[in-house]
């Protein structure tokens, strides 16, 4: 039996005013439906030190310790944790396609064996690994902090976006389009999987994403978490829960400068301010733009200070149900260019050509085309040779493929 359609968004025009323009997360899990399948598709018109040592009064208490430093539970200690399985498959959702890939900037691997990564959601501090004996490598959480695990779990599905079923996209996206399907294939023909962050958690990364690179902004955002509740350490980091925005308009200016955020700390601290000032609070109004329409939601968010139309659609893909949303950088010109408009090749991207890549995107992909535009993303920076997958040897270990430092992913570059 055939799920239910989701009807395609309106069209994006009205976005072309905003990017032309100068310069809590919901309790219960919710079932989206698809996408229109391809036939609708073809006939709908576009919508400072590494430190261990607790805080110094106003600074955060820890920063990335180096690789030597990092402490790992023997093998037989990790044997004995208790797992619980999620409902994602491998296919549904692969930790290296969606965790280390520019969407959240939190996550650490902390286990050579198996590949684990641990961070926190919410209250909860957790590690997330695919079962090994499992026939689809199915995905498991361990709870490292005190608490309910039902409600870990129930968070940590929302925070997954587990209620969307990404092999039924991936299908209709790889039939619209014969480069997603070459790509999908490439990437192991699933995982990559779009995230449904905490609003302000997304807001105050993103905000350390201009014209930055991959490291620095896991830097400057691990900082940053540094100022909110300490939830425990794990293989060698200290997790904390991702300050509040009360907690975080407490930093000064100059605190951020000094430890390297730059032009970057006047937006963060100006923000938090903005947002404390909001009718009913900062998190409350960036919640309520999740039932908002997509132009409406970049508009808002631009009136924060240090967000533009490019950070705007991150912070609406990755935590506002924006799934149409497309954050529009030169990574994705370059795909728009070979592959849905080459008319435009050779052209300069402009706050304009933004708009109408957005479009070119919905018209293929309709009302998940943020979803595609992801994996289509990612396959460019697997022919960079940045880090996508994993290589799983004979013998059931991992290692990562080569890394190339100071390429950036398309929501952290040139924003």
């Amino acid at each position: 039996m055939r799920l239910p359609l989701l009807p395609r968004p309106p069209p994006l025009a009205a976005a072309a005013a905003v990017a032309a323009m100068p310069p809590r997360r919901r309790r219960a899990v919710r079932s989206p439906p698809l996408p229109p399948s391809p036939t609708q598709l073809s006939s709908t018109p576009p919508p400072a030190a590494p430190s261990l040592e607790p805080p110094k009064s106003g600074t955060p208490d820890h920063d990335d310790p180096p690789s030597s430093a990092r402490r790992r539970l023997p093998l037989a200690a990790e044997a004995q944790e208790e797992w619980h399985p999620l409902p994602l498959s491998a296919a549904d959702l692969s930790l290296p396609l969606t965790l280390p890939t520019g969407q959240t900037f939190l996550w650490r691997r902390t286990s050579l064996s198996p590949l684990r990564f641990t961070g926190a959601v919410g209250p909860h501090l957790v590690s997330l690994s695919h079962l090994p004996d499992a026939d689809d490598a199915r995905l498991a959480f361990l709870l490292h902090s005190d608490g309910s695990r039902p409600a870990a779990r129930a968070a940590l599905c929302d925070y997954l976006n587990a209620a969307v079923p990404l092999a039924d996209l991936w299908r209709q996206f790889a039939s619209a389009d014969e480069r997603f399907a070459e790509v999908a294939a490439r990437l192991g023909g699933g995982g990559a999987r779009v995230l449904r962050q905490d609003p302000v958690e997304c807001v105050f990364q993103f905000l350390c994403s201009s014209n930055n690179n991959i490291k620095r902004i896991e830097k400057m955002v691990w900082t940053l978490a540094g100022y909110g509740e300490r939830l425990g350490e794990v293989g060698g980091f200290v997790f904390h829960r991702f300050p509040t925005i009360e907690q975080l308009a407490q930093v000064s200016e100059q605190e951020l400068r000094e430890a390297g955020f730059g032009y970057r700390a006047k937006y963060i601290v100006g923000t938090a301010k903005e947002l404390q000032a909001k009718p009913g609070g900062g998190e409350k109004w960036l919640a309520s733009l999740r039932e908002k329409e997509l132009p409406e939601v970049i508009e808002a968010l631009c009136t924060l200070p240090g967000v533009g139309p490019k950070v705007a659609a991150c912070i609406a893909l990755f935590s506002l149900d924006q799934n149409h949303a497309i954050p529009v950088d030169t990574h994705v010109w370059k795909v728009a260019t070979q592959y849905l408009l080459p008319e435009l090749a050779g052209k300069s991207l402009t706050p304009k050509l933004s708009v109408v890549v957005a479009d070119a995107f919905v018209t293929r992909f309709g009302s998940y085309a943020g979803w595609a535009q992801n994996v289509l993303f990612i396959g460019q920076l697997a022919a960079q040779k940045v880090v996508v997958a994993e290589v799983t040897s004979d013998n059931g270990t991992t290692k990562p493929t080569k890394r190339k430092r100071g390429v950036n992913r398309n929501h952290a570059e040139n924003m």
